[in-house]
């Protein structure tokens, strides 16, 4: 594969904005045509506002519209500083600004996530068909987001019935079909809602089958075809008077043939991985957004249970019991104080059949918290929070004592963020965190290993942001700065549990352009990892980062009302870097760039239904996201992407 030029890409950029911009005069926006703006959905965010969501990355609605019938990486895919390596949902793990999603806390719902598993698995496996709203808190998050948001925070809400039946009815539903020729993928999708006298039902059910695809290069990717169960039902209650109950399920199910390890590419073998997600989540809230009375409350539970019989009839078990408790006090309209207490109980198990004892850690952690938000002036805001939490850690240590190791850390934490408004269009923001971390839990298919925990230490992160931006007429301009420090991460040597040192830092660019029939969104990130002090192999910071270098994303999407038309078109992209390492056996990692476009057709006697046709790798590039484990070892065989993918899909509304 030919390494990335500069001038190259800028002519790909250049030329598919212009092609796509002038491609109609500009119009009326249809109210139906969903938009790339993220400032859209930041504006239905209650607190968008709050200096600690300035640094906060909205996926937008067209995103979450068009990974309706794809994955992680098409909801995410116009963000540069957040990718997705792994190819096939099973195995993809998502990393923010250079770090493991596994180091932030991460809620659906309201309901703690991030359960442990196996690190050829993803621990994030999610079903973008069924989100509502999808936001990225990177580096510093406040004290309100839970426990061990060591690098931030994901939160995720799923659907309501209001999402889906139309103002004034009691009965609505959304069905949606795909093919992609590449795999020979065909996908269906069905979602029933209803309400009356404030009760709410809706259901979701998503079917996914397939064979193998091929990547650029026309050579069949093994372990890749689809076989996937997805399902949402929630019921819940709202009264008059504000008072909101809520009650979900949903679950994912991916059984299939995969490599021996499901996130490398072909290695001659395939194994059965059956993988199942489940998330239950109760909530109540009664917010007014006023007075001193705004309470939630949420009890949830998660569960990732990877059956993988590599070397044994393997089954890794892990799972999350939350619960919360919060109260949102508005001393004014802009100034508010959040506090309340958490809980988690966290357990990693492992079982083979009884040929070994079965083995499991487990951890509970109990915090209070505080979080201001307030706004001093008319130009400047502030948020800032504390919170303490106590950990009880059990693991096991039967080589060196025969009882189970235990553990009680406890640690403060807390968080500073400003934004200060210098004119109307321009503003700087800085954000701190020093966050305790505890102790985390490991992979459970380790647990083969005699532990002996005798060096182990809790973590503490720092992290930096320091941003400015530009909001002017059309145009929507930021920059960033970021740095991310986790001392005394958990690793091993041999069966010795010790602690190391995981640093990530870099730079964040974007720019937005928006006209009345169409929207342009450009980011770039750049990261780098260190380990102890170290550059590091993506071996070497596994399940804490991975060697991204330089990531840029361009989208585009143009109205044509004249023929019923939404076109537009992407640019995911990745410069040459090289890690800086000097271990043996390592590579520099080759850049690529991937075109994908779309047109989007509502028959004007059919308002209701949209046709949508879509080209992935437009022009066939071979190429592993650079997510995707492995690309610095020298030999290496990574699970690539796709090559050209033609997509159908048709979606009814009723």
């Amino acid at each position: 594969m030919a390494r990335t030029s500069s001038i190259r890409l800028s002519g790909l950029l250049c030329s598919t904005a212009l092609t796509l911009i002038t491609a109609s005069a500009a119009l009326a926006e249809d109210d139906e045509v969903l938009s790339l703006d993220p400032i859209v959905v930041k504006q239905r965010d209650p607190i968008g506002n709050a200096a600690d969501r300035a640094t906060a990355v909205y996926v937008a609605d067209a995103e979450i519209e068009r990974a309706a019938m794809g994955d992680l990486k098409d909801l995410f895919a116009g963000i540069a500083s957040v990718s997705v390596g792994g190819a096939i949902p099973v195995a993809q793990k998502i990393f923010v600004n250079g770090v493991d999603m596994l180091n932030l806390a991460i809620q659906v719902d309201g309901v703690s996530q991030n359960n442990r598993v196996f690190h050829h698995v993803s621990a994030n496996a999610f079903d973008p068909g069924l989100m509502k709203s999808v936001r990225v808190d990177p580096g510093v998050a406040p004290a309100d987001a839970g426990p061990q948001a060591l690098a931030g925070r994901v939160v995720m809400e799923t659907i309501d019935a209001g999402d889906i039946i139309e103002d004034g009815e009691t009965f609505g539903g959304k069905a949606r079909l795909s093919y992609s020729g590449n795999g020979d993928t065909a996908q269906g999708a069905l979602t029933l809602a209803g309400r009356s006298g404030g009760f709410e039902i809706l259901g979701y059910a998503k079917r996914a089958t397939g064979s193998n695809y091929e990547d650029g290069d026309g050579v069949e990717v093994t372990g890749t075809g689809a076989d996937l169960t997805a399902g949402l039902l929630k019921f819940a209650y709202e009264s008059d008077q504000g008072h909101r109950v809520e009650l979900s399920h949903q679950q994912l199910e991916d059984s299939a043939l995969r490599n021996f390890r499901s996130n490398f590419g072909p290695s001659g073998s395939l194994v059965r991985y059956d993988t199942t997600r489940k998330v239950t989540a109760l909530r109540y809230e009664f917010l007014t957004g006023a007075g001193m009375w705004n309470p939630e409350v949420v009890f949830g539970f998660s569960e990732t249970d990877v059956h993988a019989p590599l070397y044994e009839p393997s089954t890794g078990v892990s799972n999350t019991y939350s619960a919360k408790f919060q109260n949102t006090f508005y001393l004014s309209q802009n100034n508010t104080i959040t506090a309340g207490l958490d809980y988690q109980e966290k357990e990693s198990s492992y079982t083979n059949g009884g040929l070994t004892p079965d083995a499991q850690e487990n951890s509970e952690i109990l915090g209070i918290f505080a979080q201001a938000r307030l706004q001093p002036t008319d130009r400047l805001k502030l948020s800032g929070g504390l919170r303490y939490d106590w950990q009880d850690f059990t693991g096991q240590d039967f080589a060196q004592t025969g009882t189970p190791y235990t553990a009680s850390p406890s640690g403060a934490s807390g968080n500073l963020s400003l934004t200060y408004n210098f004119t109307e269009e321009f503003s700087v923001r800085a954000a701190y965190s020093s966050v305790f971390g505890g102790i985390g839990l490991e992979d459970n298919y380790l647990f083969w290993r005699a532990w002996d925990y005798s060096a182990l230490r809790s973590s503490r992160a720092e992290n930096i942001v320091i941003g400015a931006d530009y909001d002017a007429g059309n145009w929507t301009l930021g920059a960033e700065w970021f740095d991310t420090e986790i001392d005394d991460v958990r690793t091993f040597s041999g069966a010795a549990v010790t602690n190391a040192d995981f640093r990530s830092k870099g730079y964040n660019l974007g720019a937005t352009y928006g006209w009345d029939s169409g929207f342009a969104r450009f980011t770039f990130s750049r990261s780098k990892n260190t380990w102890n002090g170290n550059a590091p192999s993506s071996f070497d910071v596994l399940d804490y980062g991975t060697p991204l270098g330089s990531i840029l994303a361009l989208e585009v999407q143009q109205e044509l009302p004249l023929y019923n038309l939404v076109v537009g078109g992407a640019i995911d992209a990745a410069l040459d870097y090289s890690t800086g390492s000097s271990e043996p056996g390592l590579q520099e990692l080759e850049g690529y760039e991937v075109v994908s476009v779309f047109a989007e057709y509502t028959p004007p006697a059919a308002q209701n239904v949209k046709i949508r046709l879509g080209v992935d790798n437009l022009f066939d590039t071979r190429y592993a996201d650079r997510a995707t484990y492995g690309g610095d070892f020298a030999g290496f065989t990574e699970l690539n992407e796709p090559g050209r993918t033609i997509t159908l899909t048709a979606t009814m509304k009723f």
